[in-house]
C-alpha cells in the first residue's frame, strides 16, 4: 500500500490570479481541498516541499495528509497544473477522503519472474500493451504497483486483466471487456510488423509520386 505523505499548508486569505501570482513569488503554490460534502478549502503549500514529494514518483497515487492549521485532512491529489515552459507546479487539487471512500487511480504494472518464462528464454519479447491499470481502490488500500508474474508463459501467450490477482480492496475500473495487458511475441513477429509498416509507407510515397507525375502530365497537355 502507498505510504501516506504529510504536507504542511496554510489557509489562503485571498483568491484570484493576482493573489496566486503573489504566492508563487514567495515560493508558495496555491491549492484547494474539495469533496467530502464540505465546502472547498483554499490553501497554499511550500513549492520546494511539493516538488520533493512530486519527485518520489508516487505522489498522485498516495494518501496525502494535508495539515491545515495543525489539523490533518486526509486527501488524494487529483490534479497538478504545471508551467508550460519551466514545468514548475502552479496549482494543486486535493480530493478530501472519508475513511471508507473508494477512488479511481492509475497504478503502474511491474512484470516479475521473466527468467521463468520459457517464451522469453527462447528469445521472445514482452510486448507491454498497458503500463498502468485503471483501478477502483479503497482509499486506505491503494497499492504502489501491481506485480504480474510471467512464469511459464510461452511465445504467443497473452496476459488479460481476468488473469491478474488484484490486491484486496481493488477492482478494475474497466468492466466491459477482458482487456490485454501484455503479450509475448517472437522477435520475427515484431520485425514483420515493422517491415509491413515500412512497406506501407513506401507504397504510399510511391502512390503520391505517381499522382504528382500524372497531374503534371495533365497540366502539360492542357497548356499545349
Amino acid at each position: 500500500m502507498s505510504e501516506a505523505l504529510t504536507l504542511p499548508a496554510e489557509m489562503r486569505e485571498r483568491a484570484g490570479k493576482g493573489a496566486s501570482r503573489a504566492l508563487r513569488r514567495e515560493g508558495r503554490v496555491p491549492a484547494v481541498i474539495y469533496g467530502g460534502k464540505e465546502e472547498p478549502t483554499q490553501i497554499h503549500i511550500e513549492a520546494k516541499e511539493l516538488r520533493r514529494q512530486l519527485g518520489t514518483g508516487h505522489f498522485m497515487n498516495s494518501i496525502v495528509m494535508v495539515e491545515v492549521g495543525g489539523k490533518p485532512v486526509r486527501t488524494l491529489p487529483k490534479d497538478v497544473a504545471f508551467h508550460p515552459v519551466t514545468d514548475l507546479p502552479l496549482h494543486v487539487d486535493f480530493f478530501r477522503l472519508s475513511k471508507d471512500a473508494k477512488i479511481e487511480v492509475l497504478i503502474p504494472v511491474v512484470f516479475v519472474n521473466e527468467e521463468a518464462s520459457p517464451g522469453l528464454k527462447k528469445g521472445g519479447v514482452l510486448n507491454v500493451v498497458r503500463h498502468d491499470l485503471d483501478l477502483i481502490c479503497e482509499s486506505d488500500k491503494i497499492p504502489d504497483e501491481i506485480h504480474i508474474d510471467v512464469t511459464g508463459l510461452e511465445v504467443g501467450d497473452s496476459i488479460h486483466i481476468s488473469s491478474v490477482t488484484l490486491p484486496a480492496g481493488a477492482v478494475s475500473a474497466i468492466t466491459d471487456r477482458d482487456f490485454t495487458i501484455a503479450t509475448i511475441v517472437a522477435p520475427s513477429a515484431l520485425k514483420s510488423q515493422d517491415g509491413e509498416a515500412a512497406a506501407e509507407a513506401e507504397s504510399s510515397a510511391e502512390d503520391s509520386e505517381d499522382t504528382a507525375e500524372d497531374e503534371a502530365g495533365e497540366e502539360e497537355a492542357a497548356s499545349e
